[in-house]
């Protein structure tokens, strides 16, 4: 794993930033990684690390660096238990505005580096996260070309930094998967979040995998290996079509 460990000035402090590059040592496009509430493990650094191998500079920051120290907690175990008096406290220290916010100073830092291949920057999301990837892509239109969200949750909801309210914002193109069966993402908001995107002429991909909820995460329990292998198929084709073609 070549795994860089830093941090990033924003408007609230400190950001951690791990910074993954492929093992082979090659150059190429960005691609900014938004987690699930389960936060930075070793999970998530694997799936970064896999994505980097790509051909890819990632870039997974810890959004929770406003509660500081915590973790990192086993999916398995938290699910089992009482998952918002536990993840619940680290949920309340951000949101999809304040992820954007936060980009910002990792698109700055981004400047930066010489191993990043041309000015286009990709961002994906899982769960929670997958709002994130949109979100950034809405604020940081000129710059963020492409968004992935991976089983997202509240894509279009009454709350005023929904992703669905970035619609009119986007320049990039969104590949979005869906499980069904979501609690999270049920059909009808899936109908909202894809009628907003429609109307702003939005370039998109959708698509909803026979699986539940997390089905990406490997440390997850409803990990789908069939679906995740599709999963990770699909976003590394879209992202080698999006950033890689275009430079």
């Amino acid at each position: 794993m070549i795994e860089e460990q830093l941090t990033v000035k924003t408007q609230d402090g400190d950001c951690p930033l791990l910074v993954y590059t492929p093992t082979n040592g090659s150059c190429g496009p960005a691609i900014i990684f938004y987690f699930d509430a389960g936060g930075i493990r070793p999970a998530v650094a694997d799936m970064a690390q896999k994505l980097a191998d790509a051909g890819y500079v990632v870039l997974l920051p810890d959004l929770f660096y406003r509660h500081g120290p915590y973790g990192p907690f086993d999916p398995v175990e938290v699910l089992a238990g009482d998952m918002m008096a536990i993840l619940g406290p680290l949920l309340m220290t951000t949101n999809n505005a304040k992820a954007a916010e936060d980009t910002g100073a990792i698109l700055d830092y981004l400047a930066t580096r010489s191993d990043v291949v041309g000015d286009n920057v990709g961002t994906v999301g899982f769960c929670f996260g997958g709002g994130m990837a949109i979100t950034a892509a809405g604020t940081y239109p000129d710059q963020i070309c492409a968004a992935a969200s991976f089983h997202g949750s509240n894509l279009a909801s009454d709350a005023p930094d929904s992703p669905h309210r970035y619609a009119s914002k986007l320049k990039a193109e969104l590949y979005i998967a869906a499980a069904t069966n979501d609690e999270h993402y049920p059909a009808e908001m899936a109908k909202s979040f894809e009628a907003a995107l429609d109307q702003e002429g939005v370039i998109y991909t959708a698509e909803t995998y026979p699986a539940a909820h997390g089905w990406m995460k490997p440390d997850f329990p409803v990990y789908d290996v069939t679906s995740a292998e599709r999963g990770w198929r699909e976003m590394i084709g879209f992202f080698d079509r999006a950033l890689k073609a275009t430079g």
